[in-house]
């Protein structure tokens, strides 16, 4: 199997970390856009890195930077054993932790309440002291790509935060410097509003695998897998990982990042209609522009 992705992670290069000031300013000049990929590090089989999710939320990040400009700010990886360190599956914990040659103990959640609480705060904050410097370094959009599917739910919080304090705030005047419009997504949120009946997404079936392959071929071994059809630890999904391969892949990135990249250009050319927490997690607008334009025409 070729080692080579499915297209390229670097040309044109737009990830903020490996670009030279001017480079950077030149990009952000010309599309004021910010990507934060999000994930964690978490069992997705045997035949897929821990990093799947972070690594395919970068992936798409990168492939709308690519196509309609902006940047990609480096990734935030989730440390905690608070969150779904066991893998997609409960049942499976004892699996997941002979596979990792850990103590099954390890993989307990907390049930804590308290502490539960405080370590999603943390999280929270974090987010949206990253869409703060996303304003800072004068971006107009900030977008949250939740790449592990729960994060999405932190990354709501950060956005609806945000925009409070930015367009509920009478101190704030409108047209100052900043007021970045903050966005969130994942990909089956956003493929499943704006797409009906799309099955989208999976745990380390042939869904992720397949985007896996892709992006970073070198990373996925099918090899390990059993028989189609046997049992699998900490997998899930309509499809199998055995059936995965770097077309489909290539297709559902490359079609998660053309509706990102329309849902930004629609934010950066109709700020005022998202300036407000009530509206600024609105996907797929354009579609109704788009709908006007042609029943006009």
């Amino acid at each position: 199997m070729s080692t080579k992705p499915a297209f390229s992670l670097a040309e044109p290069e737009v990830r903020y970390q490996m670009l030279r000031p001017a480079q950077i300013v030149q990009r952000r000049e010309a599309t004021p856009v910010a990507y934060i990929p999000l994930g964690n590090l978490e069992w997705h089989g045997p035949h897929n890195p821990l990093g799947a999710d972070t690594l395919q939320a970068e992936g798409i990040a990168i492939r709308a930077a690519q196509e309609g400009g902006g940047l990609v700010l480096p990734p935030l990886w989730y440390f905690s054993p608070l969150h779904e360190t066991t893998g997609w599956i409960e049942n499976d914990r004892a699996g997941i932790a002979r596979e990792m040659a850990l103590p099954v103990e390890n993989f307990v959640l907390a049930d804590r309440e308290e502490q539960v609480r405080a370590a999603n705060e943390r999280y929270q904050r974090a987010l949206f002291n990253i869409l703060e410097f996303a304003e800072i370094l004068e971006f107009k959009v900030g977008v949250l790509i939740a790449g592990h599917y729960p994060l999405i739910g932190h990354a709501l919080a950060a956005v609806h935060q945000f925009a409070q304090t930015r367009f509920l705030n009478p101190a704030r005047p409108a047209g100052s410097s900043g007021n970045l419009l903050p966005w969130a997504f994942s990909e089956p949120t956003l493929r499943g509003q704006l797409e009906e009946n799309w099955n989208v997404g999976d745990h380390g079936g042939g869904w992720e695998t397949s985007n896996l392959m892709a992006l970073y071929p070198q990373t996925v071994d099918l090899s390990t897998l059993p028989a189609k059809g046997e049992p699998l630890v900490g997998v899930g999904g309509q499809h199998a990982p055995q059936d995965a391969t770097p077309e489909q892949g290539l297709l559902a990135i490359n079609h998660c990042a053309a509706l990102v990249v329309r849902d930004t250009r629609h934010r950066l050319e109709h700020p005022d209609w998202y300036r407000h927490p009530a509206y600024t997690m609105v996907q797929g607008h354009w579609q109704r522009a788009d709908k006007e334009r042609d029943e006009h025409d």
